[in-house]
């Protein structure tokens, strides 16, 4: 563990509880963030620094997700005045509005980008053509429950979705068939897939748990102290991160379990989303005191607000920032 202490970089500016983020893929422009909350203005800020570039306009209700496409240049949110719709990443403009019949938990894109990926309160999980706006999208209607979480694989030939079922699904994005299903015993909170594609993660209740995605068998599964809401794997595959009721930050070890660090009277509300950033040197948690905070990987050294003094001095500086 590092000598250095963490000290986080706090993005304000919303209003009310923030509940889902998304980095994007680095671009020539740095790599960016984008943050989901129930004061229906997701924002859009740089991922390195967290300065605030701008807000989409246009929602009447919760926004409960929110996304970018792999080069930054589309964004997408779900919200709970029963729409998805599609932003032009770099002007803001609302480009599109998908209709659905409840509230919209969860949004993404497919890896190529010319398709978007809802899951809903109607149970069901629709695939919209991004390049013909006006054709009836494909649905996977499989789930007895509020879909939660819905994602594609890295090659978009699988999509896997998490409901209040108390299951995750693995769906044929052609055929639209379930492939395969993995029961728990309460509701998955969130789940993801390691950027190697090789590992998926899902919380439920206390746990953290790990899947080969070759074989659907468990390779790990960690008992934290609090229930959790998110949870993030490095890209690494050995650590991940995670937050959940107790307004506590979590690092653990994957291969042993282990607790490797934790923060406390960070945050001052219970913990609604963390990822890592695509070059895996932070990380980003949202949570309901309505802030994104922004976490070095390893402290220890100069990257973006953060300002290292001296690397035998165990003190690195950071600014919050800006609105």
């Amino acid at each position: 563990m590092s000598l250095m202490k963490q000290i986080p970089l706090t993005c304000s500016g919303h209003t009310r509880p923030v509940v889902d983020l998304d980095f994007s893929d680095i671009t020539p422009y740095s790599y960016f963030l984008i943050s989901a909350c129930k004061d229906g203005k997701p924002m859009l800020r740089q991922g390195d620094t967290g300065d605030w570039i701008g807000t989409f306009e246009g929602h009447k209700g919760a926004v409960w997700s929110a996304t970018l496409n792999n080069d930054a240049s589309k964004a997408a949110t779900g919200a709970a005045d029963f729409s998805a719709k599609l932003w032009d990443a770099a002007s803001g403009d609302e480009l599109h509005t998908f209709a659905h019949k409840h509230i919209v938990k969860s949004v993404q894109f497919s890896p190529s980008s010319d398709q978007l990926l809802t899951g809903s309160n109607e149970k069901l999980i629709r695939i919209f053509d991004l390049e013909n706006y006006d054709s009836e999208p494909m649905v996977i209607d499989g789930h007895s429950g509020n879909i939660k979480k819905a994602i594609w694989t890295a090659d978009g030939t699988t999509i896997i979705s998490a409901a209040e079922d108390d299951t995750v699904r693995l769906w044929d994005a052609r055929s639209l068939t379930e492939i395969h299903k993995i029961e728990f015993p309460q509701s998955p909170a969130s789940i993801e897939l390691s950027k190697d594609g090789r590992l998926l993660l899902v919380t439920h209740g206390r746990f953290v748990q790990f899947f080969e995605m070759s074989s659907f068998q468990e390779i790990q599964s960690v008992e934290i102290p609090t229930i959790v809401n998110s949870a993030s794997l490095h890209h690494d595959n050995k650590t991940f991160v995670c937050g959940g009721l107790d307004f506590k930050m979590y690092k653990y070890d994957l291969i042993t379990g282990l607790e490797i660090e934790s923060y406390g009277q960070v945050h001052f509300g219970p913990i609604h989303c963390v990822k890592f950033s695509p070059d895996g040197d932070l990380y980003a948690s949202g949570s309901e005191d309505g802030t994104l905070r922004l976490w070095q990987t390893d402290c220890g050294k100069t990257y973006g607000l953060w300002k290292c003094m001296d690397q035998h001095v165990p003190l690195c500086t950071s600014a919050s920032a800006p609105n």
